[in-house]
This record gives C-alpha cells, sequence and structure tokens, in this order.
C-alpha cells in the first residue's frame, strides 16, 4: 500500500513533477534493515573513494555536506576527521545565545515566564555554527535522555533548556557514567519528571515518595523493560522475554531521588517590571539540584531525603545513607547494569545510521560500551566512533539495500536545508518557534518531545506495511500520517523560498546555485551530491531535470530564473523518497 505526497504549490508544472517523486508510507522499504555486516571497526586509513561516499558520511555523522568538507573527509579519511571533530568544542553555547541576545534579563520582555527562547535557543545550534557533528550527537542523545521543553513548568525555561541542551553537549564524547549524572541532577529534568521537590515517604500522612523518574530512568535512560544479550536481542526464559525489574524495584529507587531541590546559593533577585514580584537570577535552573537544605530557596537545618534502606536491582543501600553517596551508589549500579551497553547502542545506531542494525553491529558497539579498548566503560566517544565508523555503516552497496537506512526526521531534514544553503538569521535571534503542528509547520520540534516516550517508538513500525511484513522497524515512521505529509511538503516550498512564515527569521543563500543555474545536469549534480550523498535514481533524477528545463532563462529576468530554478530543484529533491530514505 502507497500514498502519495500531495503537490507542493510551486507551478502546476512543478506539482505535477512532485506527484512522480511521492513517499511510499508503508512500502520505501527505509527504516532500515539486516546488512552486509561484518568486520569490525574500519582500519584508520579508510578514506572514502568517491565524493558520494564522502557526502554520505557527513550526513550521517552531522547535519550537512559541503564540498569543502568532503574534500576535507576524502583527504584525512574516515577516523582522523571524526577525530578532529570529536575534540573540538561547540563555538557558542545555549546560555551563551541566551545571554547575548538578552534573553536571560529581567525586563519589559517577561522572558522568565515564557519558553520561546527556548526555541530559538535550539534552532540556532542546529541550524548554524559548529561543531555540527558534536551537535548532531547532542540531538541523538537528547531523544534519548528526554526533556521536552512544553513540560517543564519552572522559571526561565529558555535558560533551563539551555542548560540541559548544554549538558548533552559537554558530555557527548565523555563518560555515559558522567551524563547520566549530570542529567539526574539538571533541574529542567528534576521539573519534568518530578524528582525537584520529591519528598521522602511520611507514615503519617500516608506520602510516598514519586516514582517517575526512578521508573523512567530504568526503562528509558539505562536498562529497557526485559534483558538483553550483548547483540541487543532478547533474552528469553520459557519462550518469553525476561523483564528488567518490578515494581518493588521502582519503589526503592525512588527513594533515591528524594530532598533535592534548585540551588539558591549566592542568588540575587531583580524586581519585576511593573511590579513588585521579585524575579531570581537564571543561575537558579542552571545549577545542579542540590539536597543540601540550607541551599534552598527558602534554608532549612534538616533536608527531606528519604533515610530508609534502597533496595533495587539486587542492591541494598544501608539505611542513613546521606543522599550524595546514596545517589553514587545507585547510578554506579544502573551504569554497570549489562543491558545498558546493547539497550543504548541500538536506539543510538537507530538515530545516526539505520534503523534495524544487524545484531552483529549492535555487540560491536555494546562491546566498545563495555570497554573501550583500555578497560574504560562508558566512553561515548568510542562509543559514537564505533557506530559511524563501523563496516555496516560504511558499507557502500548498503545504498542499494532495501533494508537499509532510515527516515531522515523533519528536524534533520530542516537542519540540513539551511546548513547547505548557508541559512542565517535576518534578526540575528534565530526567532523561529516551535514547528510541532504537522498541519501548518514541520510536524517536530527540537527539544518539545510530545513526552518522556520522544516523538516516536524504537520499537515501532507502521501496521499493515511492507516493512512490517519484511518484520522491520521504522520508528521514525510514527509521526508519518496523512496531514503530516501534506504539511511538510507546504512547510519545504515555504522554507525553500526563506523569509517566509512559520520560518520568515531565515535568509537562504543560494548563489552558488544559481551560478550555475543555466545547466540543469550541474546543477542537479550539485543538489544531488550536497543533499543525498549522491543517491537520487535516475527516474527521480529525470523527472527532477525535466521540471527545472521547464524554467526557461530569459534576458530581462536571467537572475530570477535561475534562482527559481535552484529553488524547484531544491523543493522537488527534499520531496522526493530518495531523499527522504536515508541510506
Amino acid at each position: 500500500m502507497t500514498d502519495t505526497l500531495p503537490k507542493p504549490a510551486i507551478t502546476p508544472a512543478q506539482g505535477a513533477a512532485v506527484a512522480g517523486l511521492s513517499l511510499a508510507l508503508a512500502a520505501c522499504g527505509g527504516g532500515g534493515g539486516s546488512s552486509s555486516g561484518g568486520g569490525g571497526p574500519v582500519a584508520n586509513v579508510r578514506k572514502p573513494q568517491t565524493d558520494g561516499e564522502a557526502a554520505r558520511f557527513l550526513l550521517q555523522a552531522s547535519f550537512s555536506a559541503s564540498p569543502a568538507a568532503i574534500q576535507q573527509l576524502r583527504s584525512d579519511g574516515y577516523e582522523p576527521w571524526l577525530d578532529r571533530q570529536i575534540t573540538a568544542a561547540n563555538d557558542q553555547s545555549g546560555k551563551d545565545f541566551l545571554t547575548a541576545r538578552g534573553f536571560d534579563q529581567v525586563d519589559a520582555n517577561r522572558y522568565y515566564d515564557g519558553l520561546i527562547t527556548g526555541d530559538y535557543m535550539i534552532w540556532s545550534q542546529l541550524l548554524s555554527g559548529g561543531n555540527a557533528v558534536r551537535k548532531r550527537i547532542a540531538l541523538a542523545l537528547s531523544e534519548f535522555f528526554v526533556v521536552s521543553l512544553t513540560g517543564i513548568n519552572i522559571i526561565w525555561r529558555g535558560p533551563a533548556i539551555a542548560e540541559y541542551w548544554d549538558i548533552l553537549n559537554r558530555r557527548a564524547f565523555g563518560n555515559f557514567r558522567d551524563l547520566l549524572n549530570d542529567i539526574t541532577l539538571n533541574p529542567a529534568m528534576g521539573v519534568f519528571l518530578n524528582t525537584r521537590g520529591n519528598r521522602a515517604a511520611d507514615a503519617r500522612t500516608g506520602r510516598v515518595p514519586d516514582e517517575n523518574y526512578a521508573r523512567e530512568v530504568m526503562q528509558l535512560f539505562t536498562i529497557g523493560l526485559f534483558e538483553l544479550n550483548p547483540d541487543g536481542t532478547l533474552k528469553q526464559s520459557g519462550g518469553r522475554p525476561i523483564e528488567t525489574y518490578t515494581n518493588a524495584d521502582v519503589s526503592g529507587l525512588a527513594r533515591v531521588f528524594t530532598g533535592y531541590e534548585l540551588d539558591f546559593t549566592g542568588n540575587t533577585y531583580t524586581t519585576e517590571v511593573g511590579s513588585t514580584r521579585q524575579i531570581p537570577h537564571p543561575d537558579v535552573v542552571r545549577r545542579p539540584m542540590t539536597s543540601d537544605p540550607t541551599r534552598w530557596q527558602f534554608p532549612r537545618t534538616t533536608g527531606f531525603h528519604s533515610t530508609e534502606a534502597k533496595t533495587f536491582l539486587g542492591l541494598t543501600i544501608p539505611a542513613g545513607t546521606n543522599a550524595t553517596e546514596t545517589l553514587r551508589q545507585a547510578l554506579d549500579h544502573l551504569f554497570n547494569h549489562p543491558n545498558v551497553g546493547p539497550f543504548f547502542a541500538k536506539q543510538m545506531i537507530q538515530r545516526l545510521v539505520t534503523s534495524n542494525p544487524s545484531p552483529a553491529y549492535v555487540k560491536r558497539v555494546a562491546d566498545i560500551f563495555a570497554n573501550n579498548g583500555s578497560g574504560r566503560r562508558g566512553d561515548l566517544a568510542a562509543v559514537f566512533k564505533a557506530i559511524l565508523l563501523d563496516t555496516e555503516a560504511l558499507d557502500p552497496a548498503n545504498v542499494t539495500n532495501a533494508n537499509f537506512g532510515k527516515l531522515r526526521e523533519p528536524i534533520l531534514r530542516f537542519a540540513q536545508h539551511a546548513r547547505t544553503f548557508k541559512g542565517r538569521s535576518l534578526s540575528g535571534s534565530w526567532r523561529i518557534a516551535d514547528l510541532s503542528d504537522p498541519a501548518t509547520a514541520l510536524g517536530q520540534s527540537p527539544l518539545r518531545s510530545p513526552s518522556v516516550f520522544n516523538f516516536f517508538r524504537p520499537g515501532y513500525f507502521p501496521t499493515g506495511s511492507e516493512i512490517a511484513n519484511r518484520g522491520l522497524l521504522a520508528p521514525e515512521f510514527q509521526l508519518v500520517n496523512e496531514t503530516s505529509v501534506a504539511g511538510y511538503v507546504n512547510f519545504i516550498e515555504r522554507a525553500v523560498e526563506g523569509q517566509r512564515a512559520p520560518v520568515s527569521d531565515l535568509a537562504l543563500d543560494y548563489a552558488d546555485e544559481a551560478a550555475i543555474a543555466n545547466d540543469s545536469t550541474a546543477l542537479l549534480d550539485r543538489l544531488d551530491l550536497l543533499l543525498t550523498g549522491k543517491q537520487l535514481s535516475t527516474s527521480v533524477r529525470d523527472t527532477i531535470k525535466q521540471a527545472i528545463d521547464d524554467v526557461p532563462i530569459t534576458t530581462a529576468t536571467a537572475a530570477d530564473d535561475r534562482l527559481r530554478r535552484v529553488r524547484i530543484g531544491v523543493a522537488l529533491i527534499l520531496a522526493s523518497t530518495d531523499y527522504l530514505i536515508q541510506k
């Protein structure tokens, strides 16, 4: 069964072309599958043999490809190039962006009560600047350790979500255990999953600790629901999967996450414009939460951490253990669970390379998680190198493997488009808001997941489809429906033109493409390379070329005609199945 992308409102001629580039929602074969596999991490000297191979790698490891990056990668080789990206820091943090634009100041704008500055911050990070590889990994992590801007009811939501994003950036190539600690104590996470203000049980009132974070840190952030083999396949007992934890484990672990509040150390208040309301400094939502009650907004001599014994997953933390030591032991225990490596590895492969990695691919990456070769567990730099440099990821034969790849999620499409064509903010503030609406916008917005379960489940597949018939997974297809398909095409039409709502603050530069637009073949060659890694099929290329050639270049309007040719080519590629399914 197939559904067809509606025609973008460019011109009738181009609309007809788009009809021939329809996205087969259920039969496209995207969503990945087992590939040729085999081997292990590639040798240090391996280099892309073609520009297309280089662009393909760049589009897995980062957001976009450029002629300069392709040349550099082909000269360096995969691993040396990637090593250099791993050691490069982000050029501007989320915090620095907000400060530079005055979005963390107390003034008549009252940014402290809104959340739109969080949208501005994350779009500025994804659509511009470096380090694109670090940011690409941080985005993947944000879809594993989920916090949603929509779900954090706290003052200074922009700075709060910016700090969360900055943690993912700082720790992207650090250690999983350190990242787990930082997100656990982060105020945005504390509000999102109810650890902020969580108190010990009180027998007099019947109060028990909130179990939200305890459940999700196991189910979603570390070990998953069922015991796994090192290759990510399910362990079974009597033909049934084995659950990793019980309700008693959740209750025991919930006691660990009690007694934490925002850290008001050294806080200064500013009076709200036009009232007597006192606004705390935004640093209170940036600092890690604290269990020390003398540092809370309303200091106390005693805190609210549970002094009871905490028993979960075979570990008992003795009664009377303080909050800091309790947290250390609990996170160590979760971190060292044998499920963490394969559970995390498979989902990161899904985000970056293919929806259905072979068990051998998962095991190779999980083995690196367990031991980076120097006896260190949880080395994220080694893990992400193992994912991106694995033979299964780099094998050019998988470009034609119908069971390999994944659907590009909308955020990645928009980020690639903006970066490829030198997108810039007209205001300097990246005033792009929530683009979640599938009917009128992109259908997805970063750090705006509808729940802690991300935009899509890792085990999702569209029922009654060819993907389901093949026994494959296609997580990103959970975002696909008739409304989102039509909405995406309409959004791309506006986005490609530039300076149109809902992205009217975004300006694009097509000068390099316009310079060769007289030659439709040369133009299409360039767009095919930069946008798909030379993966357009002959039939799709022919359809797009005809649409480009249908625009004559006349002397009086030559500049406008060339620009129109470019925009038509870009829009049709971004709407085509050959682009939407990333191989």
